[in-house]
């Protein structure tokens, strides 16, 4: 008897597997290495009250969309020069599933 296809993981399961050691969800929760994602599409870049940016990120100036949040996914230091986020996926389908869950905290 086959085994069952895998499901690919959701984007919530993504997101607690490769961005929650330095992301929150919440703004109750204390904030880590990067800023509290929550609420994230929509907000301008680097301007989160509670976090101390980047270099890179305080000359940012634009509001973060899908499609700057897939590029930023992709490659950080392309995007915004000077960002030190060392993540990068280079998956699209990985990228746009941490991306639908991050637009459904708005």
């Amino acid at each position: 008897m086959p085994l069952p296809e895998a499901k690919p993981p959701d984007g919530a399961t993504l997101f607690k597997q490769q961005c929650a050691t330095c992301h929150t969800t919440t703004l109750s929760d204390a904030v880590r290495q990067g800023p509290s994602l929550f609420k994230i599409v929509g907000k301008a870049a680097g301007k989160a009250d509670d976090f101390r940016y980047s270099a890179g990120f305080a000359k940012a100036d634009f509001v973060w969309d899908e499609a700057r949040l897939d590029a930023y996914l992709a490659n950080p230091q392309a995007t915004i020069p000077g960002s030190i986020m060392a993540y990068r996926q280079p998956r699209a389908e990985t990228r746009a599933a941490i991306i639908a869950y991050l637009k459904e905290l708005n």
